[in-house]
């Protein structure tokens, strides 16, 4: 971020009247020509209503882009306009949605789709997109959670710098980059019940140690904008939280971008019972750190007055001001505010963003079950295979939520893709519908397996989708058990953009994979799973529940006093209270074993470093990768510290029988917490450590981080 402001930034602000710079405060969903003319709209959001996650809408040329850029340029002092959209995860490409991203375990993936999104999108005319979103989320009913990496603070964290480093690049202004956002700020996935916009009630520890982190990161990574969440923390909704947005992240993080509100959300204030009017929600929301004001208007409208009568420093309205401004220079719209209108097509859609898209699908797929190994299917000639289920048809299903640009004709159906992978020496039966008998019929007469392809629509996640049942949507657990009953083997691919409950389906199927929402190249990545022309390569970036009662179920949950009773512990009497697959966990189509982890001193001082080193040996007949996870545990601190912590990962691909030893570093800061006096630092202590393929398996091992050198 820049330390100083530009001499054009300084020059504008000082030539700008009053109405003119709160018209930089404004974002609208549609400016009208006097507005842009007058310079009264700092930001035209490409958007037709708040429901836009939910509904592609309408799409904008790069020709109507710059059609209203031309107006804003004709104002007085011609202040370029910055164009948003929420790009969440792909543009005409679409990529897998963010929590499938992060099943990846591997940021380098993470950075290059994100590098190729935005160049899609500012191809288009856009500049600022509303992502990472970074809510840890644990809650599964929550629908956003499909928007973020999930209910682990380090990949969180590692998923955050290389989304905004994709995105942004070294030079935001480029003409193939993005600004980023880093939302929401702050502990919106901690919502009560899963409920969408409810009420968090998070402890300061807790907002410390697990929900600010990711978004500390982004700002290290230079995260140009920051949006305030919904939510409320202990009675302060977010939209008024000086002591966040502010004193926080501006002054004690020493952050320089622009915080921009939710949409209506400094409006909002009025229905949280905070504000009296829109005038207070206004005043209170600039007055915290809300620097731009999504599409209610309200800044717009009161603004002028709040401040003629002093209700509002002259000084806050400059500095959000500079923030705008700052923002749009960093994009580059001072030098090159307009696009060129043919360069769209010869960037979206490109064969490479498409192999790019299906290498990413095939990591964001998680394989829970191979029973018998019946996973990768034989393409041999007079194989015969039924493909199945409500999804196995479909398309929109398999892009997720917080799609707006894509075409439905880029994306085959996962049927349509098997079809084009196995051709016509492979014989494939299907059906239309996806009734009990017919499906049951299809499934008995001679197929070598039955393909079944369920899980949910989009608009049963995102914004304002929040469940109460995490189970597989109504119909789809009779369905599987009907063709189960027809006696042949039966695969089942689930399309989800949050953890299910799938306890109830897992005896109904040998083989299970888990694909979330991939994108645009999701069925062709399945098909080449399915018959092994590749891997699954997903590891599970959320533990999923065995039921809806038991969440959350995250895995770095904390001890508590009573763990091990038989009768008086922290339990559920009418079934295990673990997950049924925990976090980190994934199969391949080989097999791997970690020997204990090793380290040369068992030692670690404050200013050195802790070698941790485990070989890893492929034991299967195929090469495969596997992902090696490095979890630690306090065990003793002045507060309760998590069970396990992850603190690194990494990819390893070994061919049949190789051998390789992975290595992990520590530090004393890759311990440190927020202790008990609220500081933030390590302590002394002995701590466990594993080297392992997921959060449950392994054995420790003990090393002491001591006092002095």
């Amino acid at each position: 971020m820049p330390s100083s402001d530009s001499a054009r930034i300084e020059t504008l602000l000082q030539r700008m009247t009053l109405e003119e710079k709160i018209g930089q405060l404004d974002q609208s969903a549609n400016p009208t020509d006097d507005q842009l003319r007058s310079g009264a709209c700092g930001s035209w959001i490409l958007a037709d209503s708040q429901y836009a996650g939910n509904s592609a809408g309408p799409r904008f040329t790069p020709a109507q882009v710059n059609a209203r850029q031309r107006l804003a340029l004709s104002s007085r002092l011609g202040i370029p306009l910055l164009v948003a959209r929420d790009v969440i995860h792909g543009h005409r490409t679409v990529w897998p949605i963010p929590l499938g991203l992060a099943a990846a375990f591997d940021p380098v993936l993470v950075e290059n789709a994100f590098t190729a999104i935005a160049r899609e999108a500012r191809a288009d005319g856009i500049h600022w997109t509303f992502t990472p979103m970074l809510d840890i989320g644990r809650d599964p009913r929550w629908g956003r959670v499909a928007e973020g990496p999930g209910e682990d603070v380090h990949l969180a964290c590692t998923f955050a710098t290389a989304a905004v480093r994709g995105l942004q690049g070294d030079h935001p202004g480029a003409p193939d980059r993005l600004l980023a956002c880093a939302k929401h700020f702050v502990a919106y996935g901690a919502a009560e019940g899963g409920r969408d916009y409810d009420t968090a009630e998070v402890g300061e520890r807790t907002l410390r140690d697990t929900y600010l982190p990711p978004f500390a990161a982004a700002a290290r990574a230079g995260c140009a904008t920051f949006m305030a969440s919904f939510n409320e923390i202990g009675g302060l909704p977010m939209h008024a939280h000086r002591a966040l947005l502010t004193d926080l992240l501006k002054t004690t993080w020493g952050w320089e971008g622009l915080v921009v509100s939710d949409w209506n959300g400094p409006a909002e204030l009025m229905n949280h019972g905070v504000a009296a009017d829109a005038a207070d929600a206004a005043r209170q929301a600039l007055l915290a750190g809300v620097d731009m004001d999504m599409v209610d208007g309200i800044y717009r409208a009161h603004l002028p007055a709040l401040i003629r009568d002093g209700h509002i420093p002259p000084a806050r309205l400059d500095d959000a001001v500079r923030r705008v401004l700052r923002a749009k220079e960093r994009a580059g719209l001072f030098d090159q505010p307009l696009v060129d209108e043919s360069l769209a097509a010869s960037v979206q859609l490109t064969p490479a963003h498409r192999a790019h898209a299906r290498l990413s699908a095939r990591h964001a797929t998680v394989l829970l079950k191979n029973q018998g190994s019946l996973l990768p299917l034989s393409r041999d000639a007079g194989r015969r295979y039924t493909v199945l289920g409500p999804l196995h048809q479909c398309r929109r299903e398999l892009l997720g939520t917080w799609t707006l640009d894509y075409r439905l004709d880029d994306t085959p159906s996962v049927f349509e893709a098997i079809r084009e992978l196995v051709g016509p020496s492979v014989n494939l039966d299907t059906c239309a519908g996806w009734t009990f008998d017919e499906a049951a019929l299809r499934a008995r007469h001679g197929t070598d397996g039955v393909i079944v392809v369920l899980g949910e629509h989009p608009l049963r996640g995102g914004e304002a989708n929040s469940v109460q049942d995490l189970g597989l949507p109504p119909g789809q657990l009779d369905y599987l058990r009907a063709v189960h009953a027809a006696g042949r083997p039966v695969i089942v691919i689930v399309l989800a953009g949050r953890a299910l409950a799938l306890r109830d389906a897992l005896p109904f199927c040998d083989a299970l994979l888990f694909a979330f929402h991939g994108g645009t190249e999701t069925a062709p990545a399945l098909a080449e799973i399915l018959f092994g022309l590749e891997e699954p390569a997903g590891r599970l970036p959320v533990s999923l529940p065995r039921h809806t009662g038991g969440v959350p179920c995250h895995y770095d949950r904390r001890p508590t006093g009573r763990p091990h009773d038989p009768v008086f512990s922290s339990r559920y009497v009418d079934g295990p209270d673990d997950a049924l697959f925990p976090f980190g966990f994934g199969l391949g189509y080989t097999s791997f074993i970690y020997a204990a982890v090793s380290t040369k001193s068992p030692h670690l001082t404050p200013d050195g470093t802790l070698t941790l080193e485990a070989d890893i040996t492929n034991t299967g007949t195929r090469s495969g990768a596997t992902v090696a996870q490095l979890y630690i545990r306090d065990l003793v601190a002045s507060v309760t510290r998590p069970v396990r912590q992850l603190k690194g990962f990494q990819r390893l691909l070994l061919a049949p029988g190789e051998t390789r030893r992975v290595r992990f570093t520590l530090t004393a800061a890759d311990l440190a917490f927020t202790r008990r006096d609220f500081t933030h630092g390590w302590e002394p202590g002995q701590f466990h450590v594993w080297i392992s393929p997921d959060s449950r398996s392994g054995a420790p091992t003990a090393f002491t981080l001591v006092d002095a050198p």
